[in-house]
């Protein structure tokens, strides 16, 4: 995409009244009003609160919205060159319950109350293999503890990634930690019983992944 394509996108995002982008400044001197707030103050309503986490274009977030009108979905990436997309679908669709926040994901217990999230979806993450890089990687230990501050008690969490090394690493602490693991599969479209939410939902990529043959694994799993 060409600078001229991205700055034309950030200047739009500014107008969409369903894209929130905080500056620093708000988020660290806790200055964001909708903290603790967002469906009071951002979608206006009472209904549970689901993000998903490294959004991207923002097909699984607009799909998740479109399927479950009665909760509220936040798009969350640092990226909002690629979120314009969705941002600008769900306003032309009238999807009340869909909105985008645009910023790093490390920030989000600056950004949410505790217990104020009911559900995390996170989709395609990198993987971050290399061993220097874990502290970027979704699910090391530092992010499981900013996911469990902000979920509700109960609270679920979803991996779905095409990345073997992304689900044994997670699966791997989760044991360590011992925490409630529901639902783990190498192989979602192999297997029985696999959520509706996980197989009737497929982003740009995971088709691509599909029509080669690769793997696409889930894990749906809880704090104690």
């Amino acid at each position: 995409m060409g600078s001229k394509n991205k700055l034309r996108r950030f200047k739009e995002n500014e107008t969409f009244k369903n894209v929130v982008q905080p500056s620093r400044e708000e988020v660290f001197n806790n200055a964001l009003e909708l903290k603790g707030n967002w469906s009071k103050k951002f979608f206006n309503n009472d209904k549970p609160l689901v993000l998903e986490l490294g959004c991207g274009k923002g097909e699984y977030t607009l799909s998740l919205a479109q399927n479950n009108p009665n909760v509220n979905f936040l798009g969350i990436d640092i990226k909002g060159a690629r979120f314009w997309r969705g941002a600008k679908i769900a306003l032309e669709e009238n999807l009340t319950n869909v909105g985008f926040l645009r910023t790093q994901i490390e920030l989000v217990d600056h950004l949410f109350a505790e217990n104020e999230v009911d559900e995390i979806w996170i989709t395609f993450p990198d993987p971050q293999i290399k061993y220097k890089r874990t502290k970027h990687r979704l699910t090391n230990e530092s992010f499981l503890r900013k996911y469990k501050t902000i979920l509700k008690p109960n609270g679920v969490v979803h991996l779905k990634t095409d990345s073997e090394f992304m689900h044994g690493y997670t699966l791997g602490l989760l044991h360590g930690k011992e925490e409630i693991i529901e639902y783990a599969h190498h192989d979602v479209y192999g297997s029985q019983g696999a959520p509706e939410a996980v197989t009737n939902i497929q982003t740009f990529y995971e088709k691509q992944y599909l029509e080669i043959g690769k793997k696409i694994t889930y894990i749906r799993f809880k704090f104690r």
